[in-house]
């Protein structure tokens, strides 16, 4: 969420900024700042009264004590009681309308990103590794997984539905040295291991974003108010919900393996055949906590953190710097890891890494304090896919596949492996 402030001493500016990210905001933000200005002036009007009342209350003892007549004092007062009880309840119709409105204000994003309406516009960074080439025809993950009986999409397909998976053998046990891996590499650089619910309630989708704005994109339970999660970042993140935190120099560190479920809204006919856009696919995900002046720095080194496991792996990868129109809802930064997949001669998102500044800690309410006798202010929080675990099944398949149509084992993994060095 926003800071009002900002919208009040720039409205403008802030209608250009979110402009950029290919909406027509100007409508919405003229409608949470002319109401912003009824509350003030409302809360004007009942502080005078207020104050009004203040000064009756000490005069009726005055006047009781000197003899006077109470009669009109103690009328005045019960006309400011009634209005003072009005207005007040339309401060509050006032606020909840401003912030159900706020709610669906994305992030304004940071100067320091290319402007763009779409994918297009984004810029790469560096890159990682030459793509993969072959003296044979590759396949596609796919085709790899069912020739090598380790990923059935057909029983999934019966069980439960279109893009869920079935990992069988190997495949099951690759998809397990993943997670491992990435688990004992990212606390090894003292991030703090976390196994979360994977069901939240509302209140934690509202606090990182995903409501109410894409509601249609969440799998939600019947008969109760719970959702499951579309990405540890929502746990993780409302651990400190209402909250302050003390930090002194170091941010807050955790990463956590889930399942992550997501609905996939408008994304019909997108990478349907493999395991790039599944409704249900595992992940390691890394959260942040840090002070404002820090965050920037901090996802800097989130980002080599993402992209340390995938050199471990030898993937070859691109950073890319995401425009204004192709960043996340909640994130004022984000830069993407796409991996090199042969299938599609092109890089496919593996991790998404981004900075929300303190607009998730205003949505939640998570504060902090350098000491216990500051003043308390909001965080700043930034996540990264640490990273999607099904993304880098396929990118293994593919970029270590074999002319046999075996595939190799990335060394780091066959201790992880049991030392199986290749799936056959």
């Amino acid at each position: 969420m926003i800071d009002i402030k900002i919208i009040r001493e720039n409205k403008q500016g802030v209608i250009e900024k979110l402009d950029s990210r290919n909406m027509d905001s100007s409508k919405l933000i003229n409608e949470i700042f002319d109401i912003d200005i009824k509350k003030r002036e409302v809360v004007k009007i009942n502080d005078d009264l207020k104050f009004e009342q203040n000064k009756i209350n000490k005069d009726i003892p005055k006047y009781k004590k000197e003899g006077k007549d109470t009669e009109i004092l103690m009328k005045n007062m019960k006309t400011l009681s009634s209005t003072i009880k009005e207005n007040s309840q339309k401060i509050s119709i006032l606020e909840e309308k401003q912030k159900k409105l706020s709610l669906m204000v994305p992030n304004i994003p940071d100067n320091n990103i290319p402007i763009g309406m779409d994918e297009k516009s984004n810029i790469e960074i560096r890159r990682y590794m030459d793509p993969t080439k072959f003296d044979f025809d590759p396949k596609a993950h796919w085709d790899l997984g069912k020739d090598l009986n380790i990923i059935d999409s057909e029983v999934a397909g019966k069980v439960t539905g279109s893009r869920f998976t079935f990992y069988r053998g190997l495949g099951a046990r690759l998809e397990r040295a993943i997670i491992n891996f990435y688990l004992d590499t990212h606390t090894s650089k003292g991030y703090e291991e976390i196994l979360p619910p994977f069901m939240v309630n509302r209140d934690s989708m509202i606090g990182t974003g995903q409501l109410p704005k894409f509601e249609d994109d969440a799998f939600k339970i019947e008969n109760t108010d719970y959702f499951l999660i579309p990405t540890a970042e929502v746990p993780l993140t409302n651990m400190h919900r209402e909250e302050i935190l003390i930090l002194e120099n170091s941010p807050i560190k955790y990463c956590a393996y889930s399942p992550c479920f997501r609905a996939e809204a408008g994304s019909a006919g997108r990478d349907t055949r493999g395991l790039i856009r599944q409704h249900q696919f595992n992940k390691v995900e890394l959260v942040k906590f840090c002070l404002p002046e820090d965050s920037e720095n901090e996802l800097e080194m989130l980002l080599n953190d993402a992209e340390d496991v995938l050199k471990a792996l030898k993937l070859p990868y691109r950073v890319v710097n995401l425009s204004t129109g192709d960043i996340g809802f909640s994130s004022l930064k984000t830069y993407d890891i796409e991996v090199f997949m042969p299938s599609y001669k092109a890089y496919k998102e593996i991790s998404s890494c981004s900075n929300f500044g303190d607009f998730q800690a205003r949505r939640a309410n998570i504060r902090y304090k350098k000491d216990i006798k500051d003043k308390s202010k909001f965080v700043h929080t930034l996540n990264g896919s640490g990273v999607a675990i099904g993304r880098t099944v396929a990118a293994i398949l593919e970029n270590f596949q074999n002319i046999d149509g075996s595939v190799n084992i990335p060394e780091v993994l066959i201790p992880y492996m049991g030392n199986i060095k290749k799936i056959s």
